[in-house]
């Protein structure tokens, strides 16, 4: 039985070759529309020699993804230069922002590099050396939001012992299992763990295998359930402090009522903004396999690196001390400083 016309994948575009080129693909093969990281051939063949010396046209999805890697990378550098070239920086709650700036910042750069890859130098190595970076990258991401938040609750469950060593010794741990888990679930695929000779197995994006992307996002749901959890004793937090400080300073109820509502606002759009990015992918990594539609994974993927270029915006150019540090450089002396008040880790 003769095998139709093969569909674009992502990752890769339609080229102008002859019609008998394109339906050369085995009855049986993972012919059907696949995940980004897909071969590009359409007859889902790890090896594509023809890719090697016909050029691919350009994927308006993978223009915008290299477009998204470059903003994101750019901010998060911004951070990641700030932290490291001020000494002051050196608490815990800066610890944990810098590794969630480096996160996204290599996830930024990664976005780049397979586009880059994937129009200049095709390859199944290369392929394996994205995507492992990919998902060092945004598993580090995700980790590290959840250990910020964890550092939030903490100093405000623990106020009166938040700043001591033990506060250091924790940070170093939680960065240490950070990334130690985020690079053993990188190294996955390029270990072995994929789907290059068993285009079956393949999940939405190839080549990582449809088990290893159940394993992230089950990992990733687990994560957001922490930090459900967390915002919401965080919130209760808040709300008691609010009442405690207007009692004692005698405020009105509805000054109280002010302060509590602004903070619960925030939390809900640290929290709104982090499931809106990632839920969608999330969910669908669970429901699709390589035979749906490539629009999909990019429709997904792409709110999903939009968390990366809105993390700086919440977690560092929010911050205080960052905003001082980039006031002063922007500016110099030319300006005067605007007048800032001091921030905690708590601060939401």
């Amino acid at each position: 039985m003769a095998a139709g016309p093969q569909p674009e994948h992502p990752g890769s575009c339609s080229r102008s070759a002859p019609a008998s080129m394109m339906e050369d693909g085995p009855p049986n093969s993972s012919g059907g529309h696949h995940g980004w990281f897909t071969a590009r051939n359409g007859s889902g063949s790890a090896v594509d020699l023809e890719s090697v010396v016909r050029p691919l046209a350009l994927n308006p999805w993978d223009v915008v993804l290299c477009i998204s890697g470059t903003i994101i990378s750019c901010e998060n550098a911004i951070v990641v230069v700030v932290i490291f070239y001020t000494p002051a920086f050196r608490a815990p709650m800066f610890l944990l922002i810098g590794s969630l700036a480096t996160a996204d910042l290599l996830a930024g750069l990664g976005l780049i590099l397979h586009f880059a890859f994937v129009y200049f130098i095709p390859s199944e190595p290369v392929s394996l050396l994205t995507v492992g970076l990919l998902v060092t990258s945004f598993t580090a991401s995700v980790s590290s939001l959840l250990t910020i938040t964890i550092d939030r609750y903490l100093s405000l469950y623990n106020a009166l012992t938040y700043y001591s060593e033990r506060t250091v010794t924790r940070t170093y741990i939680m960065l240490i299992l950070t990334w130690g888990a985020s690079i053993c679930y990188g190294l996955l695929p390029i270990m072995g763990w994929n789907c290059l000779k068993e285009p079956s197995t393949c999940s939405i994006i190839k080549p990582l295998m449809k088990s290893h992307l159940i394993i992230l996002s089950v990992s990733f749901f687990m994560v957001f359930a922490v930090m459900l959890q967390l915002y919401v004793q965080i919130c209760k937090i808040v709300c008691r402090h609010a009442h405690q400080i207007a009692v004692q300073r005698h405020f009105l109820a509805s000054s109280h009522y002010v302060t509590t509502r602004k903070g619960i606002a925030t939390l809900a759009v640290i929290l709104g903004t982090f499931a809106s990015c990632w839920l969608p992918f999330a969910v669908y990594c669970l429901l699709g396999d390589y035979s749906y539609p490539a629009l999909y994974t990019y429709a997904t993927f792409l709110p999903a690196t939009s968390n990366s270029m809105i993390n700086p915006v919440i977690y560092a150019f929010r911050n205080q001390e960052i905003q001082k540090v980039l006031w002063t450089v922007c500016c110099g002396c030319f300006s005067p400083t605007p007048p800032f008040r001091s921030r905690s880790p708590s601060d939401v």
